[in-house]
């Protein structure tokens, strides 16, 4: 299958940092289809041959297992060409679509590397350009919209354009091999399953845990802030593929439909709950890996006085019969302990305890990162003879599977199976536009009630779990967050 593939923001960090690596290892690892070719658009003038030096330097940051020899390099740039655009100019567009029809590619991808502000601008003008047809699809890189407001209008202006399953809006952890293999755990198996409900689980926990801070992004993140950059996409989509019902089919629209209605099925906010069940924090200086951190405050870029909120904790419900009365944590932050990415389920105690030793219940643990596995914690017998009273000692052990052993050969990262599904026009792990505005929908009381609020985001010192606020609210239930079990 022929493809070109458009990187709109052809320069920019998103475009060397994650996607051109992926598509290395994808062209590494044989699966790119052949007969493709990747084009970079950008506003500077540069030749082919410039940018493909600027793209060799950009490897020398990419880890070392992943750097290309000089041979694979110079194989994988015979794919690469860049083309000067003014995105405003409708001539560039027209130029961009001759481009496309010299060979007449059986996929054309156009990937929005760009500002989310600029989609709106893009899309017209490819509509205008006639680079619409049906076998051309758009890729959409988060952040969609600022509010339901602006995520309605893109939507609008991307509708007016393309068709829903030409437009695919990405959000990377659902290209996560655990993510993936989340679907498997509960629908390709039978063990766990009758146990995916109310009667055996007690709380679900979801952390997405950053030690960086902002860096230099001070000035964006100001205007985005962790409850838009992470809860409102990220571990959303986390908590539908956990707590969805069993699809019928394993078609995209099928998967999809079931994501949204846990989405509409999770309990609103009101002023009130937003007060009581929603934490927000803001790094101040402190310790990480042995370094001494600046606070948020005194971070480039980031205006003094800011309010913007650098961890969110909240406690929500899924009102459904499967689900009633069992807590969802979601948890995310900058400058925390560790780098980690989980979601955690805990399973209720047997109801009547026999045996002597340790009463704790079993776990499961999905690790999504640094490492992707698969932890079950459970009670086993020492085995070392009777205890007091004659009794069997339990004690906690673990099952840990870890993918990257179990499959060493078959590896594919986030963003390379992403942009190999929208090659192929794959669509189960790409989200719909109902999804994305429910989504929305559902977080805009939390930004509503925070604009009215003068006491601003708790301080929590950098190397920290965050603000204690984070543990009470759990405690309230009777609960601890993973790290603290």
């Amino acid at each position: 299958m022929s493809f070109d593939l458009v990187l709109f923001g052809g320069t920019g960090d998103l475009t060397w940092r994650k996607l051109m690596p992926a598509l290395f290892q994808a062209f590494r690892h044989g699966k790119l289809p052949p007969g493709g070719r990747i084009l970079a658009v950008a506003r500077d003038e540069r030749s082919d041959a410039e940018y493909r030096a600027f793209i060799r330097e950009k490897f020398n940051g990419v880890e070392e297992a992943k750097q290309p020899s000089d041979d694979e390099f110079a194989r994988f740039a015979e794919l690469l060409h860049y083309r000067r655009m003014d995105l405003s100019q409708p001539a560039h567009y027209a130029g961009l679509k001759q481009w496309t029809e010299e060979r007449n590619a059986d996929t054309v991808v156009l990937f929005l590397a760009t500002s989310p502000n600029l989609f709106s601008t893009i899309c017209e003008q490819l509509g205008a350009a006639g680079l619409n047809g049906p076998h051309v699809r758009v890729v959409l890189e988060k952040p969609l919209g600022h509010d339901l407001v602006s995520a309605q209008e893109i939507n609008r202006i991307v509708g007016a354009t393309f068709r829903e399953e030409q437009a695919l809006r990405i959000d990377h952890y659902l290209g996560k091999p655990a993510v993936q293999n989340l679907m498997a755990l509960r629908f390709g198996n039978a063990l766990f399953e009758p146990l995916w409900r109310r009667e055996s689980i007690a709380n679900i926990q979801i952390t997405i845990a950053e030690s960086i801070g902002v860096g230099t992004r001070g000035d964006f993140y100001d205007t985005t802030g962790a409850l838009r950059d992470m809860i409102q996409n990220h571990a959303l989509q986390l908590l539908t593929m956990i707590a969805m019902e069993p699809p019928s089919t394993s078609e995209a629209d099928a998967i999809r439909d079931e994501k949204l209605k846990v989405l509409r099925s999770l309990k609103p906010f009101t002023a009130e709950t937003v007060t009581r069940d929603v934490v927000r924090g803001q790094y101040k200086a402190g310790t990480v890996d042995g370094k001494r951190v600046p606070g948020y405050l005194e971070e480039a870029k980031v205006p003094a006085g800011s309010a913007c909120e650098t961890f969110v904790a909240l406690r929500t419900e899924v009102q459904s019969w499967r689900w009633a009365g069992v807590p969802f944590y979601l948890r995310t932050g900058k400058r925390l302990a560790a780098r980690d990415a989980q979601i955690v389920v805990n399973f209720r105690e047997v109801p009547h305890p026999i045996f002597a030793g340790t009463r704790q219940a079993n776990k499961l643990v999905i690790k999504l990162q640094p490492e992707d596995g698969l932890e079950l914690h459970l009670l086993a017998a020492k085995g070392g003879g009777p205890a007091q009273d004659g009794n069997e000692v339990l004690s906690p052990v673990s099952l840990d599977l870890d993918f990257d052993k179990a499959f060493p050969s078959e590896r594919v990262g986030a963003y390379e199976r992403l942009l190999l599904d929208a090659i192929a026009g794959r669509l189960n792990l790409f989200v719909r536009s109902d999804e994305q505005e429910q989504a929305w929908r559902w977080v805009e009381p939390i930004l509503d009630a925070w604009s009215r609020d003068t006491i601003g985001p708790r301080a929590y010192v950098a190397g920290s779990w965050g603000p204690a606020a984070a543990s009470a609210l759990v405690a309230r239930d009777g609960c601890v967050w993973a790290e603290e079990q």
